[in-house]
């Protein structure tokens, strides 16, 4: 069999760019979807109200079949072709539901959790190796307190183990603030640089430690085009 050489820079483009982003309730995390180029969302939430005025194609997800078959149109229909990018939103409520469906099946829910983490583990991996796709995770955010009373804030999801793991899966980590101007005005925008407080992380090396909540924007600075 014949080596296959790519470079790096070419794998950067016709990959996509993966990513996963983070934010307490109500900040903007579905919203930020309407940002992304060409975007299909699969939706665990009920709350896409905050869409109503864009037409965006979107898959209900209820069930672990449901996010199978999903990844199964996204790879294998001729139809996937019209998205450039896979919403996923949010990764965190995805893992409560296959969590509240391992729970009646197994006596110790210890079980529960290990299948949890397990299914997810693949699930996040499946659609991170996407080629020729974009794929925007949101998350909820958890704030923990570490050994020397530091509140540190990072994505959240059931239990106490994948949490943690969550960031290791991407290389773009970021967190969807709100901040204030001087005058008083709110604003959101991505914190894509760690401080004392937020988990992030950045190793396109394109952008800046705060950036607009645009998403096509960003994977165009990522990308370099």
């Amino acid at each position: 069999m014949a080596i296959k050489f790519t470079t790096t820079d070419a794998a950067s483009v016709t990959h996509g760019v993966k990513v996963l982003i983070y934010s307490e309730s109500g900040v903007g995390k579905t919203v930020l979807c309407s940002t992304a180029p060409r975007p299909l969302i699969l939706s665990a939430e009920a709350g896409l109200l905050s869409l109503k005025k864009f037409k965006i194609p979107v898959i209900e997800i209820k069930t672990v079949d449901d996010l199978t078959e999903a990844h199964k149109f996204v790879t294998g229909s001729a139809y996937a072709k019209d998205f450039d990018t896979i919403c996923i939103d949010s990764i965190s409520e995805i893992a409560e539901v296959v969590l509240a469906n391992a729970k009646p099946q197994v006596k110790d829910p210890r079980q529960a959790y290990g299948e949890m983490i397990e299914k997810m583990a693949m699930v996040i991996r499946a659609f991170r190796d996407l080629v020729g796709k974009h794929v925007y995770m949101s998350a909820k955010l958890e704030p923990t307190k570490d050994g020397d009373g530091i509140i540190k804030c990072g994505p959240s999801m059931p239990g106490n183990k994948l949490g943690p793991q969550l960031p290791y899966f991407f290389d773009e980590v970021f967190a969807l603030r709100i901040g204030k101007l001087q005058e008083g005005k709110l604003f959101r925008y991505l914190q894509t640089q760690p401080d004392l407080q937020y988990i992030a992380k950045e190793r396109s090396g394109e952008l800046a430690m705060m950036e607009p909540p645009d998403l096509t924007a960003v994977f165009r600075k990522i990308q370099g085009v």
